[in-house]
């Protein structure tokens, strides 16, 4: 996806906030990472730094999927420079890789689609790659029912979807990691979203202080795109009712 993923929520915090939806690489107009050694959130989480920067005060940052792991990335690294956290289904795996074996049996599920996607690119197969990850997120036959069109244009993503896995399985921090951020935070899934997804909420919920967390009844893991009325309204909601919380103390 793209930062035209969030065209509609700028749409209604816009007119009362400065919003910027950073593209990520070799996703929307920004070209694909060229740097050297192993990918990481880090290499990822520099555009959404300077973004920040650039705004020069703290931000209400919002992430899905892979996005949601680089808003926990970023709130970790720089907990000053951010307001509130909203998390729909943060990919953070290496929850999941540094637990306990219940949890490492799950993300057990999640390192075989990484595998079935590695495989394919070694294979010159990228769209059986990116059947495989559609339909594992999606349902079965998701990447079928998908035009023509729509599938030549996501195929060739399929190489940074290997650095996205990459860059979540690597990525260092553990749960204990996030216990001492006092963000207002409210964190997003569907009901019938996979297990890993459902496992790191469960975790996140445990973890940070005073998250609230919103089920989205028979939505999936692409909650953003599929019900996108009821999660704009969260994401809205959560930032309006923090606002008027700095009013009253002003």
């Amino acid at each position: 996806s793209s930062g035209r993923q969030w065209d509609a929520p700028i749409e209604v915090l816009g007119q009362r906030s400065a919003v910027a939806a950073p593209d990520q690489w070799s996703c929307g107009n920004r070209g694909p990472w060229r740097g050297l050694g192993r990918f990481c959130l880090s290499a990822e989480a520099a555009a959404v730094h300077e973004t920040i920067d650039r705004l020069g005060r703290p931000v209400h940052l919002v992430g899905h999927s892979y996005g949601g792991a680089l808003a926990m990335h970023i709130a970790r690294c720089r907990p000053d420079a951010v307001a509130s956290l909203t998390l729909i289904e943060p990919s953070a795996f290496h929850l999941l890789r540094h637990s306990h074996a219940a949890d490492r049996a799950i993300f057990g599920e999640i390192a075989g689609v990484a595998r079935d996607v590695d495989c394919a690119l070694e294979n010159g197969d990228a769209h059986s790659g990116m059947a495989r990850f559609v339909d594992y997120w999606s349902g079965a036959g998701a990447w079928d029912h998908m035009s023509e069109k729509a599938r030549a244009k996501f195929a060739p993503r399929l190489e940074k979807i290997a650095l996205d896995f990459q860059a979540l399985f690597d990525e260092p921090a553990e749960l204990a990691d996030f216990a001492d951020l006092k963000l207002p935070t409210v964190i997003v899934r569907g009901s019938l979203s996979p297990a890993p997804s459902r496992r790191i909420v469960e975790m996140l919920a445990g973890a940070l202080r005073g998250a609230r967390v919103e089920v989205i009844f028979r939505a999936g893991h692409m909650s953003p795109l599929s019900h996108a009325d009821t999660v704009n309204c969260i994401v809205a909601a959560h930032i309006a009712g923090l606002r008027r919380l700095e009013k009253r103390a002003a």
